[in-house]
């Protein structure tokens, strides 16, 4: 038995650029039922990043994904299925970019 993790939050990746939500969702349901699918993509083009997050319906269904389906084919392209890892916890206000510090030095703008 390849994992041990009791989250049902998996991370894909090495997926073909051409593949569709729809294409993870029916190979994820051979596994069990799928909550949700996040694909990431650029956030500046809006291009698919060739890797995406599966959240399963419970712990064992994400166990059995991930043995059933790491180093499986997908659209001609071998993905890798590991658990994904938890998400890392950010105060709110340095998300929207409060806390940067200044920058030091001279200041742009002159006066004459």
């Amino acid at each position: 038995m390849k994992a041990k993790s009791t989250s049902k939050d998996l991370y894909v990746a090495e997926i073909a650029f051409e593949a569709e939500e729809e294409d993870l969702r029916k190979l994820f349901a051979l596994c069990g039922t799928v909550r949700a699918i996040h694909m990431i993509t650029d956030q500046k083009t809006g291009q698919f990043k060739g890797c995406a997050f599966v959240h399963m319906a419970n712990a064992a269904e994400a166990r059995d994904a991930i043995n059933t389906l790491d180093g499986t084919y997908l659209l001609k392209r071998c993905i890798s299925v590991t658990a994904a890892l938890p998400r890392k916890t950010t105060p709110a206000a340095a998300r929207a970019g409060t806390d940067k510090p200044q920058p030091s030095g001279r200041s742009r703008s002159r006066k004459k």
